[in-house]
């Protein structure tokens, strides 16, 4: 059974570009359907049954795990079953017929306009380090970038005096990415700074580097945000992909068109952007209530 799944997983990540963390993540889930399957003395395949299928939902629902991470499981499941089923391992996939459940609808985490210029002013540009997360923040609020896309720039992929960047998005899409004035300025003083580290070897064109000379990584950038959040007085939890949200509600507050807003990121299905259109309207509602005399 291993051997499939290793099998899956290199297709997977050849043939549909998935990322190391997804990667990871479904070798994680299947991991665990492989431990189920073998406490059961099943060991093959075509022993798989709808019944089985039934019964490790039962389990995931046993360990009270939230319905968003039971949904991913079975959906990683799914994936798989259909994988051996299209390379002829099994005869019918046990996992038709099971309904996939609904998980809570929650809605982003968004920052108020207010909270987004605190959180933009608070490194201090007077030092190296300063310099870089100001860039850094800028650019993920102007372009909306995912945290991996942001630390896998290289400096080839800046156009500044056209506003632009190339990024490299899910499934190794690539994209090019609005950047603003305000971000395209932090950059070059970020790039032309004299106290930048000087990029070993390998990361030779990353644009974000760590204090060594080295790429700055996923983990340092969400710890980078954490920082400054602190340090302009939010008092919520906001992390790299909470810009990336407020980049996108804020630009529909503004006026922009969901398809625009799509486009810009990079989002495959409109369905994934429109969650963003029920964050602009709670806003509105809001305002609503505190402006109208007979709202309430």
């Amino acid at each position: 059974m291993r051997a499939h799944l290793d099998r899956y997983l290199r297709e997977l990540g050849s043939a549909r570009h998935a990322s190391a963390h997804t990667l990871r993540a479904y070798g994680l889930d299947l991991g665990e359907l492989l431990e189920f399957l073998d406490d059961r003395g099943l060991h093959e395949p075509s022993a798989i049954t709808p019944r089985t299928v039934r019964s490790y939902l039962v389990r995931l629902d046993g360990r009270g795990l939230a319905r968003t991470t039971v949904q991913r499981k079975l959906s990683a499941v799914r994936s798989f079953l259909r994988y051996l089923l299209r390379n002829g391992v099994i005869e019918s996939n046990p996992a038709v017929g099971l309904r996939q459940r609904r998980g809570a609808r929650h809605l982003p985490t968004v920052l108020s306009e207010g909270e987004i210029e605190s959180l933009l002013g608070a490194p201090d540009v007077t030092t190296a380090s300063g310099r870089r997360d100001h860039a850094l923040l800028e650019l993920m609020y102007s372009a909306g970038t995912r945290a991996a896309e942001t630390v896998g720039l290289d400096v080839g992929d800046l156009d500044l005096a056209r506003g632009v960047a190339r990024v490299q998005g899910k499934g190794k899409k690539e994209r090019l990415a609005a950047v603003g004035s305000y971000a395209a300025r932090a950059l070059r003083a970020y790039l032309d700074d004299p106290h930048r580290p000087s990029p070993r070897p390998k990361p030779l064109r990353a644009v974000f580097l760590n204090a060594r000379g080295g790429r700055l990584t996923t983990r340092s950038l969400e710890r980078i945000v954490a920082k400054h959040v602190l340090a302009a007085g939010i008092r919520r939890h906001a992390t790299p992909h909470t810009l990336r949200h407020s980049f996108a509600t804020h630009l529909l507050d503004h006026g922009a068109d969901l398809r625009s807003v799509q486009e810009l990121l990079g989002h495959a299905h409109l369905v994934t952007t429109q969650i963003y259109t029920h964050v602009s309207i709670e806003h509105l509602r809001k305002i609503y209530e505190l402006a109208h005399p007979r709202a309430s």
